[in-house]
């Protein structure tokens, strides 16, 4: 079979040399795999100088998989690299990584040469179409982050702890910090003697704060899913205690540290407004009715000895989080794929939503930027209806959405949590995201179903957020 070439190119607004040491840092490949299709570091030997080699395990179906060597090598006159095949599914394999002088910035080049094996003729197609929309998300990402890395105008290696790093949210950040050269360190509950790692246990009231000593930033992430089960006296119990004397822990400890973080992040949600209806809710708006609303209140107020000891605290008030690979997403997905999606309930309810690459964005924001202070709707500019939601949803997928979801059914299996969270009308909006100049990438609820399931329309990132813009920020 002939040879095949594909290129994809587009404008980053950093240096040639910036955007090779992105691609360099340890975060770089996390944040470059998609979320529909996660592959496995089976073996690393380097980074990416010239003879060091990684071996890739490419999911297939079920437990199945293949094993793809690569080894790295310069390229000739350019700055970047190139991935060649050693051992793999391809005939031969070559994909150069070309960072390219361009005006006001660079080009980033990515050129890759394959040949199929015999026999594999019809899998062409397939392959450039699955290409096509992998590159379309690597350079949305590599865009993304380095405009987001360019604008914090930190200029300096930011020593990060954070809580929940293994969960959703917390891999992600946790990748984009490491790929703009800040150390992540992980508080943990097991034992594990990782240098990144530092103990802690709320629940016995057990953390190292000595390890936690001299921390730029320490952000809080933990807690017991909401949709984890029915809300039973002691479901709710483990929502409430996993937040409230986690927070309390961390505030304390970090308030009597000789060295603490110039910032605590520490998560809450919209919850705190309850269901409000078409009511439109700010920051300033008054918490509402209710178990969440409660917990919230609570969850926020744990926090306050940080803010008694002079740490500027933040408390990004999260809406429900779209990604690709967990959370709500796939399970919402999930009847719409097999064409049995529709509205829960009458539609009416409204849905405040953050894809989760903007919530990496405003937690990154929260961190660097100092004028940044107290409760922040971490929200999309553009709420939607649950029947907008379904409707875009189904559209992206290319499904049909008519399987309505009467109110009472879910009552009746769901109780209390889908009165407060699945029925619940919560229409938000990030004022104070917006006061300081914010920049949401994926602003509008199409856009943000396209990047975290891979059903690209060939719009441009680039059309969607601005290197340089103006900042609100400390003098």
């Amino acid at each position: 079979m002939s040879t095949i070439t594909r290129v994809y190119r587009t404008h980053i607004p950093v240096s040639p040399e910036a955007l090779m040491a992105w691609h360099a840092s340890p975060g770089a490949f996390d944040r470059l795999t998609p979320p529909w299709r996660r592959v496995e570091v089976f073996d690393q030997q380097g980074t990416i100088e010239p003879g060091d080699r990684k071996t890739l395990r490419i999911p297939l179906a079920g437990p199945a998989g293949i094993d793809w060597m690569l080894e790295h090598e310069a390229l000739d006159g350019a700055l970047g690299f190139a991935d060649v095949q050693v051992a793999g599914p391809f005939r031969s394999w070559r994909h150069e990584h070309r960072f390219l002088p361009g005006v006001d910035g660079s080009m980033l080049e990515d050129r890759i040469t394959w040949e199929l094996p015999r026999g594999a003729a019809l899998a062409a197609g397939r392959i450039e179409r699955e290409l096509d929309r992998l590159f379309a998300f690597r350079h949305d990402r590599t865009y993304t982050d380095l405009v987001r890395l360019a604008n914090s105008g930190t200029g300096q290696s930011l020593r990060v702890a954070i809580t929940g790093a293994s969960g959703l949210v917390g891999q992600r950040l946790s990748a984009f910090l490491r790929a703009g050269g800040h150390e992540v360190f992980r508080l943990t509950r097991g034992q594990d003697d990782a240098e990144d790692a530092i103990h802690w246990n709320p629940a016995a009231g057990e953390i190292d704060a000595a390890k936690l000593e001299g921390m730029d930033e320490v952000v809080h992430l933990a807690g017991a899913s909401i949709a984890g089960g029915l809300w039973n006296e002691k479901r709710k119990a483990a929502i409430r205690d996993s937040r409230i004397d986690g927070t309390r822990l961390l505030a304390t400890t970090l308030a009597k540290l000789h060295h603490p973080p110039s910032v605590f992040v520490s998560t809450s949600a919209v919850g705190y407004y309850g269901s409000r209806g078409d009511e439109m809710l700010d920051e300033d708006s008054v918490s509402g009715d209710g178990f969440l609303a409660e917990v919230v209140r609570d969850w926020e107020r744990a926090a306050r000895p940080a803010a008694s000891a002079g740490i500027r605290v933040v408390h990004p008030r999260l809406g429900v989080v779209l990604a690709g690979e967990g959370g709500m997403l796939p399970l919402i997905a999930l009847p719409f794929r097999v064409g049995a999606g529709g509205p829960l309930g009458d539609g009416g309810q409204y849905f405040s939503w953050i894809a989760i690459e903007d919530l990496i964005g405003v937690l990154h924001e929260s961190i660097t930027n100092p004028v940044i202070e107290g409760p922040i709707n971490a929200v999309a500019p553009h709420e939607v209806t649950n029947a907008e939601f379904t409707e875009t949803l189904a559209s992206v997928l290319n499904r049909p959405s008519f399987m309505r979801v009467p109110a009472w059914a879910m009552k009746r299996a769901a109780g209390q949590l889908a009165e407060e969270v699945i029925l619940a009308s919560q229409r938000v909006a990030p004022a104070r995201l917006d006061a300081v100049g914010f920049q949401f990438a994926w602003p509008t609820l199409e856009h943000a179903l396209r990047h975290e399931l891979g059903r690209y329309d060939g719009s441009s990132i680039a059309s969607r957020i601005t290197s340089g813009a103006a900042r609100a920020r400390a003098a």
